[in-house]
């Protein structure tokens, strides 16, 4: 069987394909849990690889949970309530947070429907850029269920409160378009130049220092729960190690070398 997870280096940038098209790319099981918690580890442990660009294969983004196995009572939806339990802390829950603490910049490439966890994964990401197919869902209520992994979280961080209670409460899908006046997609791009439009959007980040870009989004991630002292106190300290590197002392000199603007 094709990896759930295909990855692919173009240079500093790797993509990152969610590969079950047939099953909507819906995260199935403890190896596909394992799969993007690993291409978590190796970015992360790789000072090259500056931007992620994450995608679906084929018509959707990620159908979230397998509903065939919540049916069946299989997989990770097996067990007890306790067991169910465990299942999600020990699993899909590692997602959140291996994504949470990935320095490394993640641009969401939604090509199609991010349903349920699907949506709270695209949320996980930096920034989010859409096709005009792509719809989003926080529809856990329509099967009876809560956001088990992390989307009461993540969701009225990127779009507010009030809008992530109206999607989160009543379940309803809302397109691309209104994704974009929630915020929820930085654009909307034609289907057949989404991925291309990620990569440059990829470039342009990755044209600065890797260091930089890296310490930059956990000032972003740690500011989202931090008093402004303390965050003050990190920022400096952050700012510290940046002005010992020899980026920043090229980047400085480039600059004052530059010929000025009349």
């Amino acid at each position: 069987m094709d990896p759930f997870l295909l990855i692919e280096r173009e240079d500093d940038i790797v993509i990152a394909t969610l590969n079950r098209a047939e099953q909507r790319n819906a995260i199935s099981s403890g190896a596909d849990i394992a799969a993007i918690e690993q291409m978590c580890a190796d970015v992360a442990r790789d000072p090259t690889i500056k931007v992620v660009v994450l995608t679906g294969a084929g018509r959707a983004f990620c159908a979230g949970g397998n509903i065939k196995d919540m049916a069946a009572r299989e997989g990770m939806f097996a067990g007890t309530p306790f067991e169910i339990r465990n299942n999600y802390r020990e699993g899909i829950q590692r997602i959140p947070v291996a994504l949470y603490e990935l320095e490394v910049p993640i641009i969401a490439a939604v090509n199609g429907p991010a349903v349920g966890a699907g949506l709270d994964l695209a949320c996980m990401c930096d920034i989010r850029i859409c096709s005009p197919r792509a719809m989003f869902a926080e529809s856990f209520v329509k099967l009876g269920l809560v956001p088990g992994d992390g989307g009461a979280w993540l969701l009225p961080r990127v779009i507010g409160m009030a809008r992530a209670s109206i999607m989160t409460l009543t379940g309803d899908p809302i397109d691309a378009e209104k994704a974009l006046e929630y915020g929820l997609t930085s654009t909307i791009v034609p289907e057949d130049e989404l991925l291309a439009e990620a990569r440059a959007l990829a470039r342009r980040i990755a044209a600065n220092p890797g260091h930089a870009t890296r310490l930059a989004k956990r000032l972003l991630r740690e500011g989202q729960d931090m008093k402004l002292g303390p965050l003050l106190e990190l920022s400096a300290a952050y700012q510290a190690l940046a002005h010992h590197t020899a980026d920043h002392h090229n980047a400085v000199a480039a600059m004052l070398a530059a010929p000025r603007q009349k």
